[in-house]
């Protein structure tokens, strides 16, 4: 799931960018409107999570840019403001949910979660290939029923293979969807988290590699669509 920041309070941002990323999001950070638009343009984002008050503007207008040109991406506005009225108006603008400053983290994680689940089309709790069992509401994973230890990252990129269950997802849709504008598109972070992963599931592999096009997961009981598999 990946998450856009609109904050100009560069300590509160950071601080927000570094737990969300802990707690599994790839998260891209702006701290003006003119930014968030730029970012809004070259990437695809599963939820926005904006302030307010900012240098260039207030973040509803940045809302209700999306709304008027037809945007269904959730937006959780993170602001001081917290009468009644103004909390209303970010909702008469489009805004999802509204999280006043201070505020306790766990809770901000929670919200952001539960408006990208919400964005997603829908399905099944616990998602079965093979013996692999992937518990997308819980975040837990077991082998022949055994209970593995995975990383946010690691299970990020696994929960995306899943939902694409046989077929090839290309090495760019996992940078796009599991890393943030930080990560290389050359660097070999995919394959060293494939790599942990194929580890950690253990034999027989159930994760192949479509030379030069991605990855691809399934149980070994119906073709692959995107070309041979190596594993």
């Amino acid at each position: 799931m990946r998450v856009l920041v609109v904050e100009d309070d560069r300590e509160l941002g950071r601080v927000v960018l570094s737990g969300l990323r802990s707690a599994g999001f790839a998260v891209d950070l702006a701290d003006r409107l003119a930014e968030a638009d730029l970012k809004l343009a070259v990437s695809a984002y599963d939820c926005l999570v904006v302030d307010r008050g900012l240098p260039d503007g207030d973040g509803l207008v940045l809302v209700r840019g999306l709304r008027r040109a037809g945007a269904r991406v959730p937006v959780l506005m993170l602001t001081a403001m917290d009468a009644v009225a103004e909390r209303v108006a970010g909702f008469d603008e489009g805004a999802d949910d509204y999280v006043v400053k201070p505020f306790a983290f766990a809770e901000l994680a929670a919200r952001v979660g539960a408006l990208c689940r919400r964005a997603e089309q829908p399905r099944p709790p616990v998602a079965m290939v093979g013996d692999l069992e992937v518990d997308l509401a819980r975040r837990r994973v077991r082998r022949s029923g055994v209970l593995l230890t995975l990383t946010a990252k690691e299970f990020a990129v696994l929960e995306l293979l899943v939902a694409r269950v046989g077929q090839v997802v290309p090495r760019t849709d996992l940078i796009e969807c599991c890393w943030d504008e930080m990560a290389e598109p050359m660097s070999n972070v995919v394959d060293a988290v494939i790599a942990q992963l194929r580890r950690k599931l253990g034999a027989p592999a159930v994760i192949g590699t479509v030379r030069g096009v991605g990855f691809v997961i399934d149980a070994g009981e119906g073709p692959v669509t995107g070309g041979p598999v190596d594993r």
